[in-house]
C-alpha cells in the first residue's frame, strides 16, 4: 500500500508526504524506462489533444452572448462585439496566469496545486472539486452537442441521440486508454480542419459587404425580441458570463504539464500562449462578422451556420464547416480525458482519493481515472436523455471557481516570492480574480433555478468525500506506524488452518505451504451432521484415506447440523484465538484458478464462500492459494 498519513504535529505531516510521494514515484515509474518517449506530448500534440474543449467552443460561446442580447432586440446586438471584446481580454489575462502557472507548478494541477501551496487545504479541494465537475460536464455537454449537430443534418436519427452519445463515449474512452500522445494523433486532424475552416469564415468574411448566401436561415422564426430596446447592465454581465462557456479548457494545458515531453514547462507554455491566441483571434472574429452581417439568431440553425452560409456561401464550405464542427464537438470531451486523470493523480497522491488513481497502465495511461470519467459522464448522458440544453447551463459554473481561486492563489504567490516585477504580475493576477469572480457570482445567480442548484450541492459534498477519504488514510497510516520507526522484528507464535474436503494434490500443496509458515499446522474439515448417508459415507472416506495418507497433520472435524463451510470455520478460528495463546492464526484456502475464464463458471465457489465468512466474523489473516490447471 502506497499511502501515509497527517501524526500530530507538521513534522509528521511532512515525513509522511515525503514516504507517499516516493512511494508513488516508484509505482509509476518503469525501470529502464525513458520519460520522454512517445507516450509524452509535443507543444503541437498538446494543442490537438489539450484544447479540443476550448477550441469546440467558438461553436458554442458566441451564439450563448447572441442568445441573451436578442432580449433586448437588434439594439441589443450591437454590444455583441464589446461583450466579446471583454471576455478576450478575460481570456488574454487568464492565458498569461496559466502560463505563469505552468512554470510555478510543474507537476501539474493547475488551481489545485496553487491553491494547495499558498491558499491552504480547503480551498484547495475547492478547486479540485470544482476542476472534477467541469471537466465532467465538458465530456457530457461536448457529447450531446456534437450529436446535436449530427441529428440536425440527419433528422432520422434523433431518437436515437442517447445511443449514439453513449457510442461517441466508448470510442473517445478507448482511444484515450491507448496513451494521451496516441490519442494526440488521432485529433490532429479535425482539430486542423475547423480552426482553419473557422479562419476561412472570419477571413473571406471580412472581405464581403453582403451576405453570400442566406439559405441556412430561410423559413426560420427569429428568436429575436420585437419590442425591447433597453440594455442594463445586468444584461450584459449576464451575456458576459453566458459567453464565457467559450473559457472552458484554458486551465487544462496547467494541469497536465507532466504529460509533455522535456523541456515540459516551455512546451507547455507554448502551447497555452497558442491555444489562447487561435481562441482570442476567433471569437473576435466571429463577433465581428455577426455584427457586419447583421445576423440574428434564428430557431433550429446556430449562429456559427448562419455566419458560414454568409461568408461560404450555401454549398461545400458551408457543409464543411459543420461536419467538422461535429467531429471537433464530438472529440472535445479529450480535453478531459487529458485532463482529469492527472488531476485524480494529484489528489490520490495528498491521500484524498483512492490510491489506485495514481496507477499508470501502459502507455503512461492514467487508466482508472479515464474509465471513471467515462462512466461517470455516461451516467449524465442517460439522465440527461443526450439534451445538450439540460447540460450548458451547469457548465461554466465549475471552472469558473477554478479560475477564481487560481489567480487569488497566484496574487499571493506573487507576494511571497517578490521577484523582479512581482507587483505587476500580482495586479494582473488580481484584476483576472476579479473579472471571474464577478462571472462565477452572475452565471451562478442567474442561472441558479435551471440546475446550478446542482453544483452548488456538489461541490461542498466532492470537498466533504475528499476529507472524509483523507481522515481514512490518516486512520491507516496511524496504525500502520507510517513516518516512524518500528520496534524490533520478534518471532510469533503462529498456527496455520488448511480447510480440506477432499484429499488431493492441491490439498498436498496447501499442507505444504502452511508447514513452511507456521509452527503448527491444522487440517480442518466440516462434517453435516444431518442423517444424510451420503455426507456420513463421504466424511467416513476423507477420515479413512487420511489415516492411510499419513500426512503429517492432524485432521480436525468440525460437527455442522446446517450444512454450511463458512460459518463453522469461522466460530472454530474465534474459539482457538480465544482458547490459546496464538499470536497469529492464518486460514490458507486452497483452490484451483482456470486457465481460461469460461471455466470459472464450473467452480463450486467454495473458496470465496470461506474467504467472505472468515473476513465479516473474524480477525485471522486469509490466505487464498490458486494452483494454475
Amino acid at each position: 500500500m502506497s499511502t501515509h498519513t497527517a501524526g500530530a504535529g507538521e513534522a509528521a505531516d511532512e515525513a509522511a508526504d515525503a514516504a507517499t510521494n516516493r512511494t508513488v514515484e516508484i509505482t509509476e515509474g518503469t525501470v529502464g524506462a525513458p520519460e520522454d518517449g512517445r507516450d509524452h506530448l509535443t507543444a503541437l500534440g498538446g494543442l490537438a489533444a489539450l484544447s479540443l474543449d476550448a477550441m469546440a467552443s467558438v461553436a458554442y460561446g458566441p451564439e450563448s452572448i447572441v442568445l441573451v442580447l436578442a432580449a433586448a432586440g437588434g439594439y441589443g446586438l450591437g454590444f455583441t462585439l464589446p461583450v466579446t471584446a471583454a471576455i478576450a481580454v478575460l481570456l488574454a489575462v487568464l492565458v498569461a496566469s496559466y502560463r505563469q502557472v505552468i512554470s510555478a507548478f510543474p507537476d501539474g494541477g493547475g488551481s489545485y496545486a496553487v491553491a494547495k501551496a499558498h491558499l491552504g487545504r480547503r480551498a484547495a479541494l475547492t478547486a479540485a472539486a470544482s476542476l472534477v465537475i467541469d471537466y465532467i460536464l465538458n465530456v457530457a455537454v461536448s457529447v450531446t452537442a456534437g450529436v446535436a449537430a449530427l441529428t440536425s443534418a440527419v433528422p432520422s436519427l434523433y431518437d436515437q441521440r442517447v445511443w449514439l452519445c453513449l457510442g461517441v463515449l466508448v470510442l473517445v474512452t478507448a482511444i484515450n486508454l491507448r496513451g494521451i500522445a496516441e490519442s494526440a494523433r488521432w485529433f490532429m486532424v479535425p482539430t486542423a480542419v475547423f480552426v482553419l475552416s473557422i479562419m476561412a469564415i472570419i477571413v473571406v468574411g471580412l472581405f464581403r459587404d453582403a451576405p453570400a448566401s442566406t439559405a441556412a436561415a430561410a423559413g426560420h422564426a427569429s428568436a429575436l425580441a420585437g419590442n425591447a430596446t433597453t440594455v442594463g447592465a445586468l444584461l450584459l454581465l449576464k451575456a458576459f458570463a453566458s459567453g464565457c462557456s467559450a473559457l472552458t479548457g484554458v486551465e487544462a494545458v496547467a494541469n497536465a504539464v507532466p504529460s509533455f515531453r522535456t523541456p515540459r514547462v516551455k512546451r507547455a507554455q507554448h502551447t497555452e500562449v497558442a491555444l489562447g491566441a487561435l481562441l482570442g483571434v476567433m471569437l473576435v472574429g466571429l463577433a465581428v462578422l455577426i455584427g457586419r452581417f447583421h445576423l440574428q439568431p434564428v430557431e433550429g440553425v446556430t449562429v456559427l451556420a448562419q455566419l458560414a452560409d454568409a461568408s461560404l456561401g450555401h454549398g461545400f464550405g458551408f457543409y464543411l464547416v459543420q461536419f467538422s464542427t461535429v467531429i471537433l464537438l464530438g472529440l472535445a470531451a479529450n480535453t478531459s480525458f487529458g485532463g482529469l486523470p492527472m488531476l485524480l493523480r494529484l489528489l490520490a497522491r495528498d491521500n484524498h482519493l483512492p490510491h489506485v488513481f495514481a496507477l499508470r497502465a501502459d502507455h503512461q495511461v492514467h487508466r482508472h481515472g479515464v474509465l471513471f470519467l467515462s462512466i461517470v459522464s455516461a451516467a449524465l448522458l442517460v439522465g440527461s436523455g443526450g439534451d445538450v440544453n439540460s447540460l450548458v447551463p451547469l457548465f461554466a459554473i465549475g471552472v469558473f471557481v477554478g479560475f477564481t481561486i487560481c489567480q487569488v492563489g497566484m496574487v499571493k504567490h506573487w507576494r511571497r516570492e517578490r521577484c523582479e516585477g512581482w507587483r505587476g504580475k500580482a495586479l494582473l493576477n488580481g484584476f483576472g480574480a476579479l473579472l471571474t469572480g464577478i462571472a462565477t457570482i452572475v452565471t451562478t445567480g442567474t442561472k441558479f433555478t435551471e440546475g446550478a442548484w446542482g453544483i452548488c450541492l456538489a461541490l461542498p459534498l466532492l470537498v466533504l468525500l475528499f476529507e472524509l477519504i483523507h481522515r481514512a488514510y490518516g486512520k491507516i497510516g496511524t496504525r500502520m506506524e507510517l513516518g516512524r520507526i518500528p520496534g524490533a522484528v520478534t518471532r510469533q507464535r503462529s498456527l496455520v488452518i488448511v480447510p480440506v474436503s477432499v484429499i488431493s494434490r492441491l490439498t498436498r500443496d496447501a499442507l505444504s505451504a502452511a508447514v513452511s509458515m507456521g509452527d503448527e499446522v491444522l487440517a480442518v474439515t466440516v462434517v453435516h451432521t444431518a442423517p444424510d448417508a451420503e455426507d456420513r459415507q463421504a466424511a467416513e472416506a476423507l477420515r479413512r484415506d487420511w489415516e492411510l495418507w499419513q500426512p503429517g497433520v492432524r485432521l480436525i472435524e468440525i460437527p455442522d447440523a446446517h450444512r454450511r463451510v463458512g460459518a463453522p470455520l469461522a466460530n472454530f478460528a474465534n474459539q482457538l484465538g480465544t482458547e490459546h495463546a496464538y499470536d497469529r492464526i492464518t486460514v490458507l484456502i486452497a483452490e484451483v484458478e482456470p486457465a481460461r475464464l469460461w471455466q470459472r463458471a464450473l467452480q463450486n465457489q467454495r473458496g470465496a464462500v470461506i474467504d467472505r465468512a472468515l473476513r465479516r466474523h473474524t480477525d485471522v489473516v486469509v490466505c487464498r492459494l490458486r494452483m494454475r490447471m
